[in-house]
Protein backbone atom coordinates (compact mmCIF):
# COMPACT_ATOMS: atom_id res chain seq x y z
CA UNK A 1 0.00 0.00 0.00
CA UNK A 2 1.07 3.59 -0.65
CA UNK A 3 1.63 6.03 2.20
CA UNK A 4 2.89 9.60 2.49
CA UNK A 5 4.36 10.90 5.73
CA UNK A 6 2.58 14.01 7.02
CA UNK A 7 4.72 14.89 10.01
CA UNK A 8 4.57 13.45 13.51
CA UNK A 9 2.10 13.56 16.38
CA UNK A 10 2.67 14.99 19.86
CA UNK A 11 4.37 11.73 20.90
CA UNK A 12 6.76 11.77 17.96
CA UNK A 13 5.00 9.00 16.05
CA UNK A 14 4.84 9.25 12.26
CA UNK A 15 1.52 10.26 10.71
CA UNK A 16 1.01 8.38 7.47
CA UNK A 17 -1.67 9.11 4.89
CA UNK A 18 -2.85 6.26 2.68
CA UNK A 19 -3.30 7.25 -0.97
CA UNK A 20 -4.13 5.86 -4.38
CA UNK A 21 -2.49 7.15 -7.57
CA UNK A 22 -4.14 6.00 -10.79
CA UNK A 23 -3.66 6.88 -14.46
CA UNK A 24 -1.45 9.40 -16.23
CA UNK A 25 -1.99 12.91 -17.51
CA UNK A 26 -3.40 16.05 -15.93
CA UNK A 27 -3.37 15.53 -12.15
CA UNK A 28 -6.53 15.75 -10.05
CA UNK A 29 -6.69 15.23 -6.29
CA UNK A 30 -10.00 14.04 -4.83
CA UNK A 31 -10.58 14.91 -1.16
CA UNK A 32 -13.24 12.85 0.57
CA UNK A 33 -16.10 13.91 2.80
CA UNK A 34 -17.06 13.16 6.38
CA UNK A 35 -17.51 10.54 7.78
CA UNK A 36 -16.25 8.41 4.88
CA UNK A 37 -12.83 7.66 3.40
CA UNK A 38 -11.25 8.00 -0.03
CA UNK A 39 -13.11 4.81 -1.00
CA UNK A 40 -16.23 6.99 -1.48
CA UNK A 41 -14.71 8.01 -4.85
CA UNK A 42 -15.15 4.48 -6.23
CA UNK A 43 -17.13 5.57 -9.30
CA UNK A 44 -14.78 8.45 -10.05
CA UNK A 45 -11.67 6.29 -9.67
CA UNK A 46 -13.19 3.84 -12.14
CA UNK A 47 -13.79 6.50 -14.81
CA UNK A 48 -11.59 9.59 -14.59
CA UNK A 49 -8.24 7.83 -15.25
CA UNK A 50 -9.67 6.59 -18.57
CA UNK A 51 -9.77 10.20 -19.82
CA UNK A 52 -6.12 11.20 -19.68
CA UNK A 53 -6.15 12.11 -16.00
CA UNK A 54 -3.82 11.17 -13.17
CA UNK A 55 -6.18 10.71 -10.24
CA UNK A 56 -4.92 10.83 -6.66
CA UNK A 57 -7.07 10.38 -3.58
CA UNK A 58 -6.09 9.90 0.04
CA UNK A 59 -7.59 9.11 3.42
CA UNK A 60 -7.78 12.04 5.81
CA UNK A 61 -5.90 11.43 9.08
CA UNK A 62 -8.09 9.42 11.43
CA UNK A 63 -10.08 7.87 8.56
CA UNK A 64 -9.72 4.86 6.30
CA UNK A 65 -6.22 3.41 6.28
CA UNK A 66 -4.44 6.55 7.47
CA UNK A 67 -2.96 6.99 10.94
CA UNK A 68 -5.53 7.51 13.66
CA UNK A 69 -4.03 10.43 15.52
CA UNK A 70 -5.39 11.92 18.73
CA UNK A 71 -5.26 15.50 17.46
CA UNK A 72 -4.65 17.55 14.33
CA UNK A 73 -8.22 17.71 13.02
CA UNK A 74 -8.30 21.49 12.64
CA UNK A 75 -8.31 22.79 9.08
CA UNK A 76 -4.85 24.35 9.26
CA UNK A 77 -3.38 20.92 9.99
CA UNK A 78 -5.60 19.20 7.43
CA UNK A 79 -4.51 21.70 4.79
CA UNK A 80 -0.91 20.93 5.71
CA UNK A 81 -1.67 17.24 5.19
CA UNK A 82 -2.96 18.06 1.71
CA UNK A 83 0.26 19.96 1.06
CA UNK A 84 2.22 16.87 2.12
CA UNK A 85 0.39 14.86 -0.53
CA UNK A 86 1.01 17.42 -3.30
CA UNK A 87 4.66 17.86 -2.32
CA UNK A 88 5.28 14.17 -1.73
CA UNK A 89 4.05 13.23 -5.19
CA UNK A 90 5.50 16.41 -6.75
CA UNK A 91 2.20 17.22 -8.45
CA UNK A 92 1.96 20.36 -10.60
CA UNK A 93 -0.99 22.16 -12.23
CA UNK A 94 -3.37 20.18 -10.05
CA UNK A 95 -7.15 20.34 -9.97
CA UNK A 96 -8.30 20.03 -6.35
CA UNK A 97 -11.76 18.49 -5.92
CA UNK A 98 -13.23 18.68 -2.42
CA UNK A 99 -16.46 16.97 -1.45
CA UNK A 100 -18.38 18.26 1.58
CA UNK A 101 -15.80 18.57 4.38
CA UNK A 102 -13.12 18.24 1.71
CA UNK A 103 -14.18 21.56 0.24
CA UNK A 104 -12.90 23.17 3.42
CA UNK A 105 -9.48 21.66 2.88
CA UNK A 106 -9.42 23.07 -0.65
CA UNK A 107 -10.32 26.56 0.57
CA UNK A 108 -7.88 26.54 3.50
CA UNK A 109 -5.05 25.14 1.38
CA UNK A 110 -5.50 27.87 -1.21
CA UNK A 111 -5.17 30.62 1.40
CA UNK A 112 -2.68 29.01 3.79
CA UNK A 113 -0.32 27.78 1.05
CA UNK A 114 -0.97 30.39 -1.61
CA UNK A 115 -2.51 27.94 -4.03
CA UNK A 116 0.90 26.40 -4.76
CA UNK A 117 0.83 23.67 -7.44
CA UNK A 118 -2.91 24.24 -8.09
CA UNK A 119 -4.47 25.40 -11.36
CA UNK A 120 -8.20 24.74 -10.72
CA UNK A 121 -10.52 23.96 -7.83
CA UNK A 122 -13.90 22.26 -7.54
CA UNK A 123 -16.31 22.33 -4.61
CA UNK A 124 -18.80 19.45 -4.57
CA UNK A 125 -21.60 19.57 -1.96
CA UNK A 126 -19.11 21.65 0.01
CA UNK A 127 -19.36 22.96 3.58
CA UNK A 128 -17.92 26.32 2.49
CA UNK A 129 -18.14 29.21 3.13
CA UNK A 130 -19.40 28.96 6.76
CA UNK A 131 -22.03 26.56 8.06
CA UNK A 132 -22.56 27.80 11.59
CA UNK A 133 -25.28 30.37 12.25
CA UNK A 134 -23.84 33.40 14.05
CA UNK A 135 -24.68 37.09 14.36
CA UNK A 136 -22.65 37.88 11.26
CA UNK A 137 -23.72 34.68 9.48
CA UNK A 138 -27.51 34.61 9.94
CA UNK A 139 -28.09 32.20 7.04
CA UNK A 140 -26.07 29.43 8.66
CA UNK A 141 -27.25 26.31 10.48
CA UNK A 142 -28.24 26.46 14.16
CA UNK A 143 -25.57 25.24 16.56
CA UNK A 144 -28.14 22.93 18.16
CA UNK A 145 -28.07 20.80 15.00
CA UNK A 146 -24.36 20.15 15.36
CA UNK A 147 -24.60 19.70 19.12
CA UNK A 148 -27.22 16.98 18.54
CA UNK A 149 -24.90 15.28 16.06
CA UNK A 150 -22.06 15.24 18.58
CA UNK A 151 -24.34 13.93 21.34
CA UNK A 152 -25.61 11.10 19.12
CA UNK A 153 -22.10 10.15 18.05
CA UNK A 154 -21.03 9.96 21.70
CA UNK A 155 -24.13 7.97 22.64
CA UNK A 156 -24.04 5.39 19.84
CA UNK A 157 -21.74 6.15 16.92
CA UNK A 158 -22.83 3.08 14.93
CA UNK A 159 -26.52 3.98 15.17
CA UNK A 160 -25.78 7.60 14.27
CA UNK A 161 -23.82 6.62 11.17
CA UNK A 162 -26.58 4.34 9.90
CA UNK A 163 -29.23 7.02 10.35
CA UNK A 164 -27.03 9.76 8.93
CA UNK A 165 -26.37 7.84 5.72
CA UNK A 166 -30.06 7.76 4.85
CA UNK A 167 -30.29 11.55 4.96
CA UNK A 168 -26.94 11.73 3.14
CA UNK A 169 -28.49 10.03 0.10
CA UNK A 170 -32.04 11.35 0.45
CA UNK A 171 -33.54 7.98 1.26
CA UNK A 172 -37.25 7.94 2.12
CA UNK A 173 -40.17 5.55 2.08
CA UNK A 174 -40.49 5.73 -1.71
CA UNK A 175 -37.07 7.00 -2.69
CA UNK A 176 -34.04 4.67 -2.68
CA UNK A 177 -31.33 6.25 -4.88
CA UNK A 178 -28.68 3.86 -3.54
CA UNK A 179 -28.93 0.22 -2.52
CA UNK A 180 -28.76 -1.25 0.97
CA UNK A 181 -25.49 -2.84 -0.11
CA UNK A 182 -24.09 0.63 -0.81
CA UNK A 183 -25.25 1.83 2.62
CA UNK A 184 -23.64 -1.20 4.24
CA UNK A 185 -20.38 -0.39 2.49
CA UNK A 186 -20.52 3.21 3.63
CA UNK A 187 -21.14 2.13 7.20
CA UNK A 188 -18.06 -0.08 7.12
CA UNK A 189 -15.99 2.78 5.70
CA UNK A 190 -17.29 5.30 8.23
CA UNK A 191 -17.04 3.02 11.26
CA UNK A 192 -13.38 2.29 10.42
CA UNK A 193 -12.57 5.89 11.36
CA UNK A 194 -11.63 6.65 14.94
CA UNK A 195 -14.28 7.93 17.31
CA UNK A 196 -12.11 10.97 18.06
CA UNK A 197 -11.60 11.84 14.39
CA UNK A 198 -15.32 11.55 13.70
CA UNK A 199 -16.16 13.95 16.52
CA UNK A 200 -13.35 16.44 15.97
CA UNK A 201 -13.89 16.71 12.22
CA UNK A 202 -17.60 17.35 12.72
CA UNK A 203 -16.62 20.22 15.01
CA UNK A 204 -14.14 21.55 12.46
CA UNK A 205 -16.41 21.54 9.42
CA UNK A 206 -19.34 23.01 11.35
CA UNK A 207 -17.46 25.83 13.07
CA UNK A 208 -14.73 26.90 10.63
CA UNK A 209 -15.26 30.15 8.73
CA UNK A 210 -13.90 29.91 5.18
CA UNK A 211 -15.11 33.28 3.92
CA UNK A 212 -11.65 34.85 3.95
CA UNK A 213 -10.15 31.69 2.44
CA UNK A 214 -12.47 31.81 -0.57
CA UNK A 215 -11.44 35.43 -1.17
CA UNK A 216 -7.89 34.15 -1.79
CA UNK A 217 -8.89 31.87 -4.67
CA UNK A 218 -7.94 33.27 -8.08
CA UNK A 219 -7.98 30.16 -10.26
CA UNK A 220 -10.87 28.71 -12.31
CA UNK A 221 -13.47 27.20 -9.99
CA UNK A 222 -16.42 24.85 -10.25
CA UNK A 223 -19.23 24.65 -7.68
CA UNK A 224 -21.69 21.72 -7.79
CA UNK A 225 -24.50 21.22 -5.29
CA UNK A 226 -27.78 19.34 -5.10
CA UNK A 227 -30.82 21.47 -4.31
CA UNK A 228 -32.32 18.65 -2.20
CA UNK A 229 -29.24 18.40 0.02
CA UNK A 230 -30.49 17.99 3.61
CA UNK A 231 -27.01 17.44 5.03
CA UNK A 232 -25.34 20.63 3.80
CA UNK A 233 -28.23 22.86 2.66
CA UNK A 234 -27.57 24.57 -0.66
CA UNK A 235 -28.79 27.96 0.60
CA UNK A 236 -26.12 28.03 3.31
CA UNK A 237 -23.33 26.57 1.21
CA UNK A 238 -23.40 26.04 -2.56
CA UNK A 239 -25.16 29.31 -3.37
CA UNK A 240 -22.94 31.33 -1.10
CA UNK A 241 -19.74 29.64 -2.29
CA UNK A 242 -20.70 30.46 -5.87
CA UNK A 243 -21.41 34.08 -4.89
CA UNK A 244 -18.02 34.28 -3.18
CA UNK A 245 -16.35 33.07 -6.40
CA UNK A 246 -18.03 35.29 -9.02
CA UNK A 247 -16.17 33.79 -11.98
CA UNK A 248 -16.90 30.22 -10.91
CA UNK A 249 -19.17 27.94 -12.86
CA UNK A 250 -22.11 26.99 -10.65
CA UNK A 251 -24.05 23.83 -11.41
CA UNK A 252 -27.17 22.88 -9.47
CA UNK A 253 -28.26 19.24 -9.61
CA UNK A 254 -32.02 19.42 -9.32
CA UNK A 255 -33.59 17.05 -6.81
CA UNK A 256 -30.24 15.59 -5.78
CA UNK A 257 -29.12 14.93 -2.18
CA UNK A 258 -25.75 15.40 -0.54
CA UNK A 259 -24.21 12.17 -1.81
CA UNK A 260 -24.51 13.01 -5.50
CA UNK A 261 -21.11 11.43 -6.21
CA UNK A 262 -23.12 8.18 -6.13
CA UNK A 263 -26.69 9.23 -7.01
CA UNK A 264 -25.51 11.20 -10.08
CA UNK A 265 -22.16 9.55 -10.60
CA UNK A 266 -22.23 9.63 -14.41
CA UNK A 267 -23.19 13.30 -14.60
CA UNK A 268 -20.64 14.25 -11.97
CA UNK A 269 -17.92 12.35 -13.81
CA UNK A 270 -18.84 14.10 -17.04
CA UNK A 271 -18.81 17.54 -15.44
CA UNK A 272 -15.51 16.95 -13.65
CA UNK A 273 -13.77 15.59 -16.74
CA UNK A 274 -14.96 18.52 -18.84
CA UNK A 275 -13.93 21.09 -16.23
CA UNK A 276 -10.50 19.55 -15.60
CA UNK A 277 -9.63 19.11 -19.28
CA UNK A 278 -11.44 22.04 -20.86
CA UNK A 279 -12.22 24.42 -18.02
CA UNK A 280 -15.98 24.49 -18.65
CA UNK A 281 -18.98 22.20 -18.46
CA UNK A 282 -20.02 20.35 -21.58
CA UNK A 283 -23.35 22.19 -21.35
CA UNK A 284 -22.60 25.75 -20.29
CA UNK A 285 -19.84 28.33 -20.12
CA UNK A 286 -18.05 29.67 -17.08
CA UNK A 287 -19.95 32.24 -15.04
CA UNK A 288 -23.41 30.76 -15.44
CA UNK A 289 -25.70 28.65 -13.32
CA UNK A 290 -26.59 25.33 -14.87
CA UNK A 291 -29.57 23.23 -13.78
CA UNK A 292 -29.46 19.48 -14.41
Amino acid sequence: MNYIKAGTDASGNDIELFYQDLGTGSPVVLIHGWPLSSAMWDYQLAELPAHGLRVVTYDRRGFGKSTQTWDGYDYDTLADDLKAVLDGLNLQNVTLVGFSMGGGEVARYMSRHGGARVSKVAFISSVTPYLLKTDDNPDGVDKDVFDDMADNIKKDRAAFLQTFSKQFYGIGLLNHPVSQAHLDGDFARAYAASHKATLECAKSFSETDFRDDLAQIHVPALVIHGDADQTVPIEASGERTANALPTAQYIVYEGEPHGLFATQKDQLNEDLISFILEGVSVRESVGTTTLY
